[in-house]
């Protein structure tokens, strides 16, 4: 495992954690929820986004055995079949309004086991969630050629008219009837969005009118591919006839190792709409010239041409010394969709050489570090509230609506609170306008600890503000609270005392702070003041409403201040 770790360690990559089924259900569900799952030991890798040719077992074993320089890098290759006897697909005017781009290819004779299909389909799936943008862009549909017969047709059509068996499914559907069955989906239903509102939808027949698929929702059940597929016809559709290519190029290289001529593709031809044809799979190879000097200097090391040569082809990047010396020929694959200027070639030539093994180097530019003011007062308050007898707290930026507005008596609009558009949780809808949620949470979450309990929190709250270049605004607040059988006032209120006495901020009118009565929705009537200091209000303390004491699931008295201290900079 250590040696593994190693291993993505140099090649860019990270060994996130070494587990298996049984401890991800334990730890997410419980050790009950957990018996009966496997111990197999799972390696979970993260691979950076823009890597594609590494999202599967095949890819990545492939690129790290070129790295260690095991083997050498397979050379792609495209077979064009003779006249009439390849595969066609035939794009309709129809489609321009939905999806108007497709693409296809055929893996010709290939051996599937168990755990290549698996790894076949899960490719898919990890290339709908990436680059394709939830099949937005790009949708992918993989089906048995010897179930069906070409040429194939890329059509749009009403909902209506189209009627076939989905994927795993015992009848017919209409597309509507298709849709509204997998509305309820965990999966499928967040796709449905991308054609729902559309006039026609797009589908996909063959020759005899059998539907493959209607991307980029559902595969038709009648082409299903199985571990005894012999031969895959692949086909993806698209609003992006880029990335469109890309994800085709990146499967059939991924398998083609399996098929009968490893590395092999059958070319299927793509008729467009005004009679254009275009062969594809394209498995475009290109050559680029990288200055050496330029490496180095890039990098900060100085290697020859030839050893930096080297170095790029241990990263698949073919490379050999050209002109004396001068330059260098870098061959880029089909499988590296992600080079694409000169700096993708300088970062992968660092890799390979180690960013261990880089000399650190003092920069030229000489400059003095200073810590933010703002930060260096709060770390020195932090330090005196913890001497009076304290404890800080830490809690999330981001609460629920309830949290921040009905839970304190306000009303949402009144708090001037960011949200987030699409929040994955209810804990999590919008920004914190105020500390005061975080730290009665927190004390929720204690009720088992010995009374007195005494908070403090130093942080950033986040308004909406238009007049600021983003729409929003932070300021550095300072709030603490005391939970006990009585309301403990006069403690908070001696807090708010010694914070000013460390200010050096007198107690009086003309340039010092005062408190005066006021009311607040959080707080008790008649036990709410708000506090003054360099002509502004900058806060308020005062003992807590029952009802925010009650909606927090508390049960004892409490009183807070809250204030604002960027104004004491």
């Amino acid at each position: 495992d250590e040696e593994f770790n190693e291993l993505c360690f140099e090649f860019g990559l990270e060994l996130d954690e070494v587990t298996s089924e049984k401890d991800i259900i334990s730890k997410e569900k419980g050790e009950e929820k957990a018996k009966g799952a496997s111990d197999t030991i799972l390696y979970k890798i993260d691979v950076p986004a823009n890597r594609y040719d590494l999202l599967c077992l095949e890819g990545l074993v492939r690129g790290l055995q070129v790295f260690k320089e095991r083997i050498n890098l397979p050379r792609y290759e495209k077979v064009i079949p003779a006249q009439g006897e390849g595969q066609k697909l035939i794009i309709t005017e129809e489609t321009v309004q939905v999806r108007p781009h497709a693409v296809a290819a055929v893996l010709r004779n290939i051996t599937f086991t168990k755990e290549r299909y698996d790894s076949f389909i899960d490719l898919q799936e990890k290339l709908h969630q990436n680059i394709c943008r939830r099949r937005a862009l790009v949708a992918i549909g993989t089906h048995d050629l010897d179930t069906i017969s070409g040429p194939f047709t890329f059509t749009a059509k009403a909902p209506s008219e189209i009627k076939f068996k989905p994927l795993n499914q015992s009848q017919e559907y209409t597309a509507s009837q298709i849709m509204d069955m997998y509305r309820t989906d965990s999966h499928l239903r967040h796709y449905l969005h991308l054609i729902e509102n559309k006039p026609l939808y797009p589908v996909i027949y063959d020759s005899n009118g059998v539907v493959l698929s209607m991307p980029p929702i559902i595969n038709g059940d009648h082409t299903k591919i199985s571990v005894n597929t012999r031969n895959v016809f692949i086909e993806c559709t698209g609003t992006d006839i880029t990335k469109a290519k890309i994800v085709l190029d990146i499967i059939v290289t991924m398998f083609s190792e399996y098929c009968e001529k490893p590395f092999s593709v059958e070319a299927a031809e793509v008729v467009y709409p005004n009679g254009k044809t275009h062969i594809y799979p394209e498995l475009a190879y290109r050559k680029e010239k990288v200055k050496p000097e330029l490496i180095n200097k890039k990098i900060g090391i100085s290697e020859t041409p030839s050893s930096l040569a080297k170095l790029l082809t241990r990263m698949c990047l073919k490379s050999h010394v050209i002109g004396n010396g001068n330059n260098i020929e870098i061959e880029i694959p089909p499988t590296r969709a992600d080079i694409i200027h000169a700096c993708d070639i300088v970062e992968d030539a660092a890799i390979a050489y180690g960013y261990n093994n880089i000399q650190m180097t003092i920069p030229k530019t000489y400059t003095i570090a200073n810590q933010l003011p703002l930060n260096k007062l709060t770390e020195l308050l932090r330090l005196d509230v913890a001497a009076a007898g304290f404890t800080e707290a830490l809690t999330f930026a981001l609460c629920s609506q309830e949290d921040v507005a009905d839970k304190l008596g306000m009303d949402i609009s009144a708090t001037k609170a960011v949200r987030i558009a699409n929040p994955k949780t209810a804990e999590f809808q919008v920004a914190r306008t105020t500390l005061l949620p975080g730290l009665l949470k927190t004390i929720a979450a204690n009720r088992k600890m010995p009374l007195p309990l005494k908070l403090f929190e130093i942080s950033d709250i986040v308004v909406k503000d238009p007049n600021t270049d983003v729409g929003a605004r932070n300021h550095r607040h300072f709030c603490a609270v005391y939970y006990n059988k009585s309301p403990g006032f006069e403690i908070i209120h001696g807090l708010l005392d010694r914070v000013m006495q460390l200010l050096e901020v007198p107690p009086n009118e003309e340039n010092g702070y005062t408190i005066k009565a006021a009311e607040g929705s959080a707080f008790f009537p008649g036990r709410c003041a708000e506090i003054f200091a360099k002509g502004q209000s900058i806060g308020k303390l005062g003992v807590l409403h029952p009802d925010v004491i009650t909606k927090f699931e508390l049960t004892m008295p409490c009183s807070a201040l809250e204030i604002n201290i960027e104004p004491f900079m």
